[in-house]
């Protein structure tokens, strides 16, 4: 039987027993619909408004602040749309290293509207300069908002969310920060934080997929962004996934409850594969900041190989029937033709004909589950060797 090793959790993480349990209970139990007025309805209701409050008090928000989604993507969509239509923004600034969940909005609405999209420049990290952001922010008296990922999906570089925001707050720019791959990883509070709209997705910490949310500080003026009902506090309508919602707030829980412990196991699943690929696998490189402990995230990696192109094509299908599933670049990216964004600005154009590949580690995974990836990727590498030879 073919071993099964599962590395593609920063595309998606497998949902824990307890949460399992939890939306097993909620779908048996209390199905009916939050906005009936009857006991089923308010039974369903009272839960998702509780959820909600612990929710906002993990984030450090106010539980009127999170706005239920169907993920980060809309979330993202709705706050970049709705920052232009009813914020009066007219310059969105932002990376061309963005998940495209923002990438793509912010260069529609370039299209569509009269903003303005103006591109920060990016170091060979993923960093985006500081200097650039300031000059732009002080260039045009424009409204402008701000829209930088605090942790990179695919190289998994860490910015200084906090000086990002002092800056916005300076120039009096709206800030939003991707953070899907950040919360549930790392603690957060708003209330100390001058940024105005956060994302995240359940399903990058080990809850359901369909589910997350947007924090939105009270009083921006921002309007519905589906309409249809007055669900969400009439921001957005739809009849509310209660099984979703109480599985989310149960995998933010176990998350933050325990994240001092899983993050030292992880990091340390990092650490140790990293060494293990630089001692039997000569020539491997890694992207961006990925094998920096502390300027990346402890949850990823993303690795150069030494291989020419047409090795590289068998790489990923040859991972596959191992057993082992990681991505080329973000799962959103890996069905598309071309490569990789991200990599396409940090990289040089040789660096770039190497094939990449990112591995993401959650707490499910064992340095025996590394050693063998480590050892698949070795005799692939040595069998490029020969064969070039």
């Amino acid at each position: 039987m073919t071993k099964k090793v599962y590395l593609d959790n920063a595309a998606t993480s497998p949902v824990r027993d307890e949460v399992i349990a939890v939306m097993t209970q909620a779908l048996q139990e209390c199905y009916g619909n939050p906005s009936s007025i009857h006991s089923f309805g308010r039974s369903a209701r009272s839960a998702i408004e509780k959820a909600r409050k612990s929710i906002a008090a993990h984030m450090g928000a106010q539980a009127s602040e999170i706005i239920f989604t169907s993920g980060g993507t809309e979330a993202d969509n709705m706050i970049l749309r709705c920052a232009v239509r009813d914020l009066e923004v007219e310059r969105i600034l932002t990376t061309r290293i963005e998940h495209h969940a923002v990438l793509h909005t912010a260069e529609i609405l370039a299209e569509e509207t009269n903003v303005e999209l103006e591109f920060i420049e990016v170091d060979s990290e993923g960093q985006p300069s500081m200097s650039d952001l300031e000059n732009k922010l002080s260039a045009s008296p424009k409204k402008a908002l701000v829209s930088l990922m605090h942790v990179n999906n695919e190289i998994g570089t860490i910015i200084d969310i906090q000086k990002v925001a002092g800056l916005c707050e300076q120039y009096e720019a709206y800030f939003h920060s991707d953070t899907v791959q950040s919360v549930g990883h790392y603690p957060w509070n708003v209330a100390e934080l001058p940024i105005h709209f956060i994302t995240a997705a359940a399903h990058k910490f080990h809850g359901p997929k369909g589910v997350g949310f947007a924090y939105i500080r009270k009083n921006t003026g921002m309007k519905s962004f589906i309409v249809g009902g007055g669900q969400e506090r009439g921001f957005r309508a739809g009849t509310e996934p209660y099984h979703n919602i109480l599985g989310m707030e149960k995998a933010l829980d176990l998350a933050l409850e325990n994240m001092d412990k899983e993050k030292a196991y992880v990091k340390d699943l990092k650490s140790y594969f990293i060494d293990q690929l630089e001692e039997r696998i000569p020539g491997i490189a890694f992207n961006g900041c990925s094998s920096d402990l502390e300027k990346s995230t402890y949850t990823l990696v993303n690795t150069r190989l030494p291989l020419n192109e047409q090795q590289a094509l068998m790489l990923l299908f040859h991972l596959d029937l191992k057993g082992i599933a990681c991505s080329k670049g973000s799962a959103c990216q890996s069905g598309s033709e071309g490569g990789s964004h991200v990599l396409a600005q940090v990289l040089d154009e040789k660096q770039n004909r190497c094939p990449s590949l990112r591995f993401s580690f959650s707490i499910y995974n064992t340095k025996e589950e590394l050693d063998y990836v480590v050892e698949v990727l070795e005799a692939f590498v040595k069998e490029g060797a020969v064969a070039k030879v």
